[in-house]
């Protein structure tokens, strides 16, 4: 019984990185770079955990012109404010973010496929 046992692969949870205790809303200083699947080949991608001293809006506006897309800057109430851009935009907002000086590369998490 112990070489079948041997032979049994490892449980293994895709949701553990997003259920650590360093995944909540601006703790230790993340910002979360998150894809949402909507319907079809359509996604969203979401960016919470800014320092709430930054205009949301001003990154937007910046953020929808540099990428040529939609978006909208939510209120959430365990989250507080969360940007939200069409399309899978996680490496192009990181980059953003880092160009800008507005978040150190060490300081973005990005989540996803």
């Amino acid at each position: 019984m112990s070489a079948l046992d041997a032979q049994l692969p490892t449980t293994f949870d895709p949701f553990a990185e997003a259920n650590a205790d360093d995944s909540g809303a601006g703790s230790k200083e993340y910002v979360h770079i998150r894809i949402q699947q909507r319907n079809g080949r359509k996604s969203l991608t979401t960016v919470q955990g800014l320092k709430k001293e930054f205009s949301y809006n001003k990154i937007l506006k910046d953020l929808k012109k540099e990428f040529c897309c939609n978006g909208t800057v939510v209120q959430d109430p365990e989250l507080g404010q969360v940007i939200q851009l069409q399309g899978d935009q996680r490496k192009n907002v990181s980059a953003f973010l880092v160009q800008a000086g507005i978040v150190k590369k060490e300081h973005i998490k990005i989540h996803g496929f």
